[in-house]
């Protein structure tokens, strides 16, 4: 790794951090937590490793702009807009990362898988989102199969985690194109199954966020509106939430970054095991 490529992946997620600003898919301090992970991403992880992030970056977005009207009723559920703070940014790519910085001091195979592993799993959960919340069908929350509103965090559809499998497999398909491409990914070129590993881990930490929000996320409920949402303290009508369930300190930020997480080592875990 050569000692000028840190400083100019940081000069790039920079200039990635202000467009995504301009476009309205960073907030300001969206554009700092984006230059912190993407700077690491680029700079330990390569051309590889930025492939992977604005394969993320870019389809999260554009899904995020996607029927965004049709979307508009239901934000008052969740606790941000679409645009990404620091928090969302270190939350989305915190794990990744590390895992970049992890590959480029030691070229150890299982940091590029748990880097490939953690995006997928920011990938699947963020594509649920997008494109979940405009199922037909009502969701069910993934603790006990009940049926819930649209929206409500823990909930699942099937076309919910068929978009989740899909924005996973996106992941791991960029990751299996850089092996081939990348020499210093040589080490990794004959594990075959390594995307199907990666797509599986991505998707099994999307349903593990689903389940982190059914039942120890913090949960807020409106009187005025009488709808749960994760917005604490002011719900987005104005009126003051107050606890339903969950675990006060583990708001959705948390729960993304522990689903990151949970994929880059159910990732490794699977990848050193076969």
């Amino acid at each position: 790794m050569s000692i000028f490529q840190v400083p100019i992946g940081f000069a790039l997620a920079a200039l990635i951090g202000v467009l995504g600003y301009r476009r309205r898919a960073l907030s300001r301090s969206g554009v700092a937590g984006a230059i912190v992970t993407g700077g690491l991403i680029f700079g330990f992880a390569g051309l590889s490793g930025a492939a992977l992030l604005l394969t993320f970056f870019l389809s999260s977005s554009a899904l995020s702009r996607f029927k965004e009207s049709q979307k508009e009723s239901l934000a008052e559920k969740f606790s941000k807009g679409s645009q990404r703070d620091l928090a969302q940014a270190l939350a989305n790519g915190g794990a990744a990362a590390l895992c970049a910085v992890g590959w480029g001091l030691t070229h150890g195979p299982l940091w590029w898988v748990g880097l490939c592993a953690a995006l997928a799993a920011a990938n699947a959960d963020t594509w649920a989102t997008e494109l979940g919340v405009l199922s037909p069908h009502a969701p069910r929350l993934v603790s006990n199969g009940k049926t819930v509103e649209v929206g409500t965090s823990g909930g699942i559809s099937l076309w919910g985690t068929a978009a989740a499998l899909a924005g996973s497999l996106l992941i791991a398909f960029t990751a299996f194109i850089a092996t081939l491409l990348d020499p210093t990914l040589s080490s990794i070129l004959p594990y075959t199954y390594t995307p199907i590993l990666i797509t599986f881990a991505g998707l099994a930490a999307s349903l593990f966020d689903s389940l982190l929000g059914a039942t120890v996320q913090a949960i807020y409920y409106c009187d005025v509106c009488r709808k749960e949402t994760e917005r604490h303290p002011l719900h987005r009508c104005g009126a003051p939430t107050r606890p339903l369930r969950g675990w006060r300190w583990l708001d959705n930020d948390w729960v993304n970054f522990a689903a990151t997480v949970a994929g880059a080592a159910c990732a490794v875990a699977l990848w050193a095991l076969l």
